[in-house]
């Protein structure tokens, strides 16, 4: 090998080392302890005191959105073991540390859970709300199958009961084999599954608070029968594309939610409906704009037209 060549393969390594430093650097603040609080905008998810719309996001366009941190208010989720490998059962086991450097054991029961576990890969597949439970030392566990290699993150979503408010904290997860991306699904004011036709329709508008409603139909016609689902009529989680910053809430009336996006971008929407005693997900893909975005409901029901197809990014 020459002299020249070499002094490029050189200068080639250093600039790889650089950029493997560059990259460091810049990951180390996308999963950030939160040093201080931002104040809460009212009816945010956490907020005091709370508006009717449980984590309707922020109406301050400059406040960090929950679960973009690992801490917050002296609370850390310190997950057991962060890699794992794909398609078999695991044990997914955490605690949250309080302020006082000891493991959470008091909670304020919210939505009739101690605490709600969302998981879902980086590109938004795979989303799974469960619940686990907890042991006497405040060890959180639950089985649990991750479906592909990838990304993940889980966010946790409690209050602790020396605390008024809600806290969502989010972690990163790694799964092991080959990362194929999923993309969205593309936006449509129908999702379908297991035979049923969910409908979205509102206009959200960023950093307000918009009004988006929901609806069920089986074989054309409307369910009205729908069942309880964590004391309410259905469960809404909002995640921002990009960065998963999230948005949890619950409908005002009916199945109707109040939320506030808190930035133009794009957001996939997962409602959780109970029916004939099973929970299922429809997923949505919603553009935001600063204007306003219409999600335009079908003309007719959406049995009567061809439904929205599935794709592979399901629940």
């Amino acid at each position: 090998m020459s002299r020249a060549v070499a002094v490029r393969l050189g200068a080639f390594a250093g600039a790889v080392a650089l950029a493997f430093a560059g990259a460091f650097a810049l990951g180390s603040v996308v999963d950030p302890v939160a040093a201080a609080d931002p104040a809460p905008a009212a009816g945010e998810h956490g907020a005091v005191p709370e508006t009717g719309t449980h984590g309707a996001g922020h109406s301050e366009t400059d406040a960090q959105p929950p679960g973009l941190a690992v801490s917050q208010s002296g609370y850390t989720l310190l997950p057991k073991k962060t890699f794992f490998q794909p398609g078999k059962a695991q044990k997914l086991e955490f605690t949250v540390q309080g302020p006082d450097g000891r493991t959470l054991t008091q909670y304020t029961r919210t939505h009739e859970k101690d605490l709600h576990l969302i998981v879902v890969r980086r590109d938004l597949s795979g989303f799974h709300h469960v619940h686990p439970t907890r042991a006497a030392d405040g060890t959180w566990s639950i089985p649990f199958t991750f479906t592909a290699g990838g990304q993940w993150r889980m966010f946790t979503d409690f209050q602790p009961a020396a605390l008024g408010k809600t806290l969502t904290l989010g972690a990163d997860l790694n799964v092991s084999g080959l990362y194929i991306p999923v993309p969205l699904n593309e936006p449509a004011s129908v999702y379908s599954v297991d035979g049923y036709d969910v409908t979205l329709a509102g206009t959200p508008v960023a950093g307000q608070e918009s009004e988006l409603t929901f609806s069920v139909s089986k074989a054309g016609k409307p369910v009205t029968d729908l069942q309880p689902y964590l004391g309410a009529s259905g469960h809404l989680v909002s995640l921002r594309g990009g960065d998963l910053a999230y948005l949890h809430t619950h409908p005002l009336k009916g199945i109707t939610f109040g939320t506030t996006f808190p930035t133009a971008g794009t957001y996939s929407l997962f409602l959780d409906f109970k029916h004939a005693d099973k929970v299922r997900t429809a997923e949505f893909t919603v553009n935001v704009g600063t204007d306003g975005t219409a999600i335009v409901p079908p003309a007719e029901l959406p049995g009567e037209t061809p439904g929205h197809e599935e794709t592979p990014h399901g629940h």
